[in-house]
C-alpha cells in the first residue's frame, strides 16, 4: 500500500482516536453488551443488538485506524523551507473576484475545507503544489475552472488559515 501523508496534529488526533477507542468505548460497550445479555432472551434484546452492532462499528474502526496510522508518513510542514508550495503549505489565494482565502496544504485524513484545510489530493490541493508566489494556478473541480493567483506562501503550525 503507497504512503499516505499527515502532519503531526493530524496524527496525533488519530492517534488519540484509536486509544480511545480501545481503552474506553470498546471496553464500556462490551460490559454494556454482557449486561444486556444477562437479561435473558436474545432474540427481543434491543439493548443487546444494538450493542453488537455497536462494537463491530468500533472494531471496524479500530481495525481502520491500526491499518492507516501504519501507512501514514507524519510530515512536519515546520521543517519546510523553501520558495514553492508543498505538503504543510500554508497558501493564500486570490481569485477571479478579488477574494483572498488562505488554505493549507494537508492529508486526507485531515482534510476540512470549512476550516481552509484542503487535502494534497484535492483538486485544490494538487493545483497549488510545486506553485510559487505570483503564479496563475487554474484549479479544475466540477462546478467549472477556477483560476488563482498566489499570493503568499508559508510553513508551519497554523491552527486555522482562514485567519
Amino acid at each position: 500500500m503507497a504512503k499516505a501523508y499527515i502532519t503531526p496534529e493530524g496524527a496525533a488526533k488519530l492517534t488519540a482516536e484509536l486509544k480511545h477507542l480501545v481503552e474506553i468505548e470498546r471496553p464500556k460497550t462490551v460490559d454494556e453488551v454482557a449486561t444486556a445479555a444477562a437479561h435473558g432472551d436474545r432474540s427481543e434484546n434491543a439493548e443487546y443488538k444494538y450493542g453488537k452492532l455497536r462494537l463491530r462499528d468500533i472494531d471496524r474502526r479500530i481495525r481502520f485506524l491500526d491499518k492507516r496510522l501504519d501507512i501514514l508518513e507524519v510530515v512536519d510542514p515546520a521543517t519546510a523551507r523553501g520558495d514553492a508550495v508543498f505538503f504543510g503549505a500554508t497558501v493564500e489565494v486570490e481569485d477571479e473576484d478579488g477574494r483572498r482565502r488562505r488554505y493549507q496544504i494537508v492529508g486526507e485524513d485531515e482534510s476540512d475545507p470549512e476550516r481552509g484545510r484542503v487535502s494534497y489530493v484535492s483538486p485544490l490541493g494538487r493545483a497549488l503544489l510545486k506553485r510559487k508566489v505570483g503564479e496563475l494556478v487554474t484549479v479544475r473541480r466540477p462546478a467549472g475552472d477556477l483560476e488563482v493567483e498566489i499570493t503568499a506562501i508559508g510553513y508551519g503550525s497554523v491552527a486555522d488559515p482562514r485567519t
